[in-house]
């Protein structure tokens, strides 16, 4: 049998949870279930945060509920700032991006300042493709059809993050399909770098907080869902789940760039936490940290903050 990568690191990520039990949290919860591994009881995993990132590389925005859709949660990565030639740029080339936060206003998505909220630009919500220009934008080697947004927004942009800059909205006639090499066929993405969906366990930062000299902020990790409940690193074993009986597949754990490493309140950056992650959580030359998912369902449907996951045995 001849296994691919994603395939090869779910069966050794699968052998080091079983290998490598961490005191569960004791954070208390009504809804327990029996963990067949030492007969305790545990907390059953419940959806505890939702995430969007409307511009992608920007602030997010904390959410109690969320429409599920395929290509992602709504208004989540809709929005990519791109350079001259059409090329995605990320806090990784840029890590004052981390400095400017979103919020949604219908009709408008504000950003500004975190330090500043008055020094704002608004940018509407719902766009019609038609009244603006296409642009055919590159992002990981995808290329694809974008429309870009007024010369107003994008000299704000560009005024205010040192270079030249557009704005591109992805509408919904474009199709970007998810990394083929681990999702299954038909699934596709917005702006996110390769997978609609991201969730990472509290308890697993929590592992991570536990190694590290000053504890981190989930913000650093960008989820879309961060749950409460069961072990560390459990969400790495998920083939199959359900939240608010939506169903979910976990493809690929998210390995892991340097945006991380970025603090999301002053830019700056450090060696951690990849410095400490790579000395339990390397597998080859990646440093995994979260699951990357994929949304099964067919109709669009809520999840909510309280909803419970549920793994498929």
């Amino acid at each position: 049998m001849i296994w691919g990568f994603g395939d090869l690191v779910i069966r050794v990520a699968k052998l080091w949870y079983s290998n490598n039990q961490i005191p569960k949290s004791t954070n208390p919860q009504i809804l327990k279930t029996l963990d067949e591994n030492n007969n305790e009881m545990t907390p059953s995993p419940t959806l505890s945060e939702i995430w969007i990132y409307p511009i992608k590389s920007l602030g997010g925005i904390a959410l109690k509920e969320a429409v599920a859709e395929v290509r992602g949660l709504r208004y989540d990565r809709r929005w990519m700032l791109v350079d001259d030639t059409g090329r995605f740029v990320t806090q990784r080339e840029i890590p004052t991006m981390a400095l400017l936060g979103t919020s949604i206003e219908p009709p408008y998505l504000n950003v500004f300042w975190k330090n500043k909220p008055s020094e704002k630009v608004q940018i509407p919500l719902e766009i019609e493709a038609s009244e603006f220009p296409k642009l055919r934008v590159e992002i990981w080697g995808d290329q694809c059809p974008a429309r870009v947004l007024s010369d107003e927004i994008n000299q704000w942009f560009s005024h205010h993050l040192g270079q030249n800059l557009r704005l591109v909205f992805m509408p919904d006639t474009t199709r970007r399909r998810a990394d083929g090499r681990y999702a299954p066929p038909g699934h596709h993405v917005s702006f996110a770098d390769g997978f609609p969906y991201l969730i990472l366990g509290q308890a697993s930062l929590d592992a991570l907080n536990h190694r590290l000299a000053l504890p981190l902020p989930m913000n650093r990790f960008r989820p879309n869902f961060v749950f409460t409940g069961g072990q560390p690193f459990e969400e790495d074993t998920w083939e199959q789940f359900s939240i608010n009986h939506q169903p979910f597949q976990g493809v690929k754990p998210c390995a892991r760039c340097i945006i991380p490493t970025t603090d999301q309140d002053t830019a700056t950056r450090t060696a951690e936490p990849l410095k400490t992650l790579a000395t339990f959580r390397k597998f080859g030359n990646r440093i995994l940290f979260g699951q990357n998912v994929v949304w099964l369902g067919k109709d669009e449907s809520l999840v909510r903050v309280g909803d419970l996951i549920q793994p498929a045995k």
